[in-house]
């Protein structure tokens, strides 16, 4: 059983994704403030926190950058809920570290789907029997290496040149796939629907955020992700 904690202060939102989580076998804690927010994350460890982010007190985009800022914390999932739908704000909440991001009005049955399917990815990486693997990769060895980076899926570790580097759930995931098709022309929708797990909503810019993340935490890939104008990306 997983540990959600949904930061919402909109009670009727918050009581209907309380049912739906625990109908899918979660444990959810509920809070509508997002200053009570990282005092419960730090005293009650959650798997997955889900911020809505109209928040009083401090907004979910505050939380989630404080979130990323505390190494305990830092690569929890994170899931952003918002009635905000431009694509200027969806990116923000992306580049502060949100793993996903929701629209209002939603689907309660989609959010559970993406909660899934993040902490199933996040706790196992990705699935050589999913799309991955119908791809023809082979399954994925338990030690990806690259240069002087190291890592492990199993214990969810990456080092540089021997020093840990923290990396959130997509992040990791992101760098895993990269590195299982190095060489490969990735499309930006190849890339959401392998490593998000689903159909995504919420446009190919997702994938320039996390690549741009990725390079700024690991300098090796600066260059070896190379951009492949109005397609996507390949890492040499």
């Amino acid at each position: 059983m997983s540990r959600i904690l949904v930061v919402e202060d909109d009670p009727d939102i918050a009581e209907l994704l309380r049912h739906f989580l625990e109908r899918s076998g979660h444990a959810v804690d509920v809070i509508a403030q997002g200053t009570d927010a990282l005092a419960r994350l730090r005293d009650q460890p959650a798997d997955l926190a889900i911020l809505d982010r109209m928040l009083p007190g401090i907004d979910g985009l505050e939380v989630c950058r404080q979130v990323r800022a505390t190494p305990a914390l830092a690569d929890l999932p994170v899931i952003m809920v918002t009635a905000r739908a431009e694509e200027s704000d969806r990116i923000v909440g992306l580049e502060l570290g949100a793993d996903d991001y929701i629209t209002k009005p939603f689907s309660a049955k989609e959010v559970v789907a993406r909660v899934n399917a993040l902490l199933r990815r996040s706790t196992r990486g990705l699935s050589p029997g999913g799309p991955v693997g119908a791809a023809g990769a082979a399954a994925p060895a338990r030690l990806l290496e690259y240069g002087a980076l190291r890592v492990d899926l199993e214990q969810h570790v990456v080092t540089l040149d021997g020093r840990d580097v923290r990396l959130t759930a997509k992040e990791f995931l992101l760098l895993q796939y990269f590195l299982e098709h190095r060489g490969r022309v990735l499309s930006r929708d190849l890339m959401l629907t392998d490593v998000w797990g689903y159909q995504y909503t919420g446009g190919s810019r997702t994938v320039d955020v996390h690549v741009r993340r990725l390079r700024e935490k690991l300098p090796l890939l600066t260059d070896a992700i190379e951009t492949v104008k109005q397609f996507g990306y390949k890492l040499r």
